[in-house]
This record gives C-alpha cells, sequence and structure tokens, in this order.
C-alpha cells in the first residue's frame, strides 16, 4: 500500500471511530448478543433487526455498542454501515470476502466496490492480534443471524 493511501485509510478508521455510524443500542430488536475478545478486552453488544422471509430476509437494523480499541470500534461502525437495508444474502459474499482478507496477513487484496470503507481496515490483517478485533463485530452480527432466525422458528 503507499503512502497516501495508507494515510486516507488511517483517517478513515479514525472517522469511523470518531463519529460511528448506528451505534447505541436500538428498539425494536430480533436478537442481541454480546461478544467479548478475551485477548485485548473488546467488547460488542449487538443488536440485529430482521424483515422478510428465510429467501428474502432484510436487515432493517443493526444497532451496537463497542468499547475497545479504534480498529474494532470502527469495525463495528463499518459493518453496521454495509448491513442496513440489504438482504442477507447479498451481504454474505460482502462478509466471506472481508473475512479472507482480513485472514490472508495481506495477501489477498480487497475488492472496495464489495467491502466498501472495510477497505480501511484491511492494513490490520498484517497483525494477527488486529484482526480478531476487526472480525468481533461480524462474529457478533452472524450470532445474532443465528438467534433472530431460532427465536422467529418457535
Amino acid at each position: 500500500m503507499n503512502g497516501g493511501l495508507n494515510s486516507l485509510y488511517t483517517e478513515l478508521v479514525i472517522e469511523h471511530d470518531k463519529r460511528p455510524l448506528h451505534a447505541g443500542l436500538r428498539e425494536p430488536f430480533d436478537a442481541e448478543v454480546h461478544h467479548v475478545n478475551p485477548t485485548c478486552g473488546d467488547e460488542i453488544t449487538l443488536r440485529l433487526q430482521l424483515a422478510g422471509e428465510c429467501d428474502a430476509e432484510r436487515i432493517e437494523d443493526v444497532s451496537y455498542e463497542a468499547i475497545g480499541c479504534a480498529m474494532s470500534r470502527a469495525a463495528a461502525s463499518i459493518m453496521a454501515d454495509l448491513l442496513i437495508g440489504r438482504t442477507v444474502a447479498e451481504i454474505e459474499p460482502v462478509r466471506v470476502h472481508f473475512e479472507e482478507a482480513m485472514r490472508s496477513r495481506g495477501t489477498v487484496e480487497g475488492d472496495e466496490e464489495l467491502i466498501g470503507d472495510g477497505i480501511a481496515l484491511l492494513g490490520a490483517a498484517r497483525f494477527p492480534a488486529r484482526v480478531k478485533c476487526v472480525l468481533m463485530p461480524w462474529k457478533a452480527y452472524r450470532a445474532a443471524l443465528v438467534e433472530a432466525r431460532e427465536i422467529e422458528q418457535r
């Protein structure tokens, strides 16, 4: 990554950390999960609100409280902004690509068309301890999705 891009990405992370999108727990919600990264103490409480049927489930809302490093808080903001208003099916390739790029230690270049501002977080891929910080919101989203679906089936 060249210096100009790197500083742009750093600015994006700082912006999402200082002015997080969709932060603060909101109602209504279908599921709420709480995740903690025991390695560094980062925490997220995430609420997910879905609408529609199984094949066309739409993510109506994602709200959260994130405590921890700038990377994990920015990751929650970026993820929530990517998710809201899209279907679960639409977001799955985004999640898969983002996780693959984050786990690649910098060998997989991110597709900005697909992951949007998430591209700014990929510099953390070279630091295994930071990967957990960035992926924690995505793990919380997946857990909330499972919980929401279980509740719906009851």
